[in-house]
């Protein structure tokens, strides 16, 4: 088969770019059976793409990684231009890695839509309170349904979500799993870089990470509170909150200054370090020598920086709105997102306790590495190759 795949979300620096790349360059790499081209809209991508792939250029007037922002929309002659060069009779199949980036295509072609969660629908004021954008987005992932041969999502919890908030049938939605990227894993004698130096990250201290944006979905305000609570207790005087992720110039919906706010407000500002984006060289070195992740977020549809911190040893706090609490098993303490107490609690178990950090770095150690891209991969395969007869593919089990 000719796969074509809306490679836009590519240059995406946030999850959606990271399980996209990841999940592309294995399945490309895995299926020696099929041929893929990809449709892009920037001319030097940071992340390179696989060398075997076909690769169509379009000219844009703003690339889809940033025009599809929480208060945007992409331009109409914008979307034209990708959704003509995508509706190419010679295409068999047509995967969109994400409904982020979804355009309406009129061509013969199967359409794999991969949608991760229901935040936005759930969470709307709080992911897109633009009520144009918000127009624009319910409309695009109305379409994408429509239109979408196979609904595709990466976990159990995602897709009972998916099936009950849009009142489809579970047949219809296909679970292809993530993982975390090889780079995060335990290093023998992890050593702050020199940016995280600068930061004011050393050796000898405890630290609570939070890796992720900064939308009101993600519940730092509860994080900051719980911290707060926390950090004016003797036991945890050395104890420092750290925030990982862009904050400036953010695409998405972010609130960072009202988070700031509440620091100052607390009185913790000489406690928390905001570092914004880390690139992975640095990141896995601070989760190798983070003592606690936390991921207090009202919904994840996977929670891949906490998968990633396991894969580094790093114990994990994390939401029970996720599918966390079955990936990650013993790895983890899992609270509900609403109670900040029980954030607190759990804050004070892990940081206070060296042989429970113990239990949940072996155990999460286990869980992470049975998650990989390779499966993922043969599980996106296998949507891929019973398109052709939807009998088959209606008989998988997701």
């Amino acid at each position: 088969m000719h796969i074509g795949v809306d490679a836009t979300c590519w240059h995406n620096t946030r999850g959606y770019g990271r399980h996209a790349r990841a999940l592309l360059r294995t399945l490309v790499e895995r299926d020696a059976s099929n041929r893929y081209t990809f449709f892009s809209d920037v001319a030097d991508p940071a992340e390179p793409m696989p060398p075997t792939v076909d690769i169509h250029l379009l000219h844009t007037d703003n690339p889809t990684a940033l025009a599809a922002s929480a208060d945007g929309h992409r331009s109409v002659r914008d979307m034209w231009r990708m959704s003509r060069a995508l509706s190419t009779p010679d295409l068999d199949v047509l995967l969109f890695p994400t409904v982020y980036s979804y355009v309406p295509v009129w061509s013969p072609a199967k359409k794999v839509v991969i949608i991760h969660d229901v935040i936005a629908e759930t969470f709307p004021q709080l992911t897109i309170p633009n009520r144009t954008a918000r127009l624009f987005w319910n409309t695009k992932v109305t379409l994408g349904r429509w239109q979408a041969d196979a609904i595709v999502t990466v976990s159990d919890y995602s897709k009972q979500c998916i099936v009950e908030h849009f009142k489809i049938a579970p047949e219809s939605v296909f679970v292809v799993g993530e993982a975390g990227d090889p780079v995060f894993h335990v290093l023998d004698d992890p050593t702050p870089t020199p940016g995280l130096q600068t930061l004011g990250i050393t050796e000898g201290r405890r630290y609570a990470v939070y890796v992720g944006g900064f939308g009101p979905h993600k519940n730092l305000e509860a994080l900051v509170a719980a911290f707060a609570d926390l950090a004016v207790q003797d036991a945890f005087s050395d104890v420092q909150l750290v925030l990982v992720g862009a904050y400036k110039k953010e695409v998405f919906y972010s609130y960072a200054d009202t988070i700031r706010r509440q620091i100052e407000a607390r009185g913790i500002e000489d406690r928390v370090v905001f570092t914004g984006f880390l690139p992975d060289d640095a990141l896995v070195v601070l989760l190798n020598l983070a003592t606690v992740l936390v991921l207090p977020s009202l919904m994840e549809g996977f929670g891949l920086p906490a998968v990633e911190a396991a894969a580094c040893g790093c114990p994990v706090i994390a939401t029970t709105a996720s599918p966390l609490p079955g990936l990650l098993g013993e790895g983890g303490l899992y609270i509900d997102p609403g109670d900040t107490c029980a954030l607190t609690q759990a804050l004070q178990r892990v940081l206070g306790s060296a042989s429970l950090r113990q239990q949940m770095r072996r155990s999460g150690l286990a869980a992470a590495g049975a998650l990989t891209w390779e499966a993922a991969a043969r599980q996106m395969m296998n949507v891929l190759d019973h398109l052709a007869t939807p009998e088959a593919l209606s008989a998988q089990p997701a």
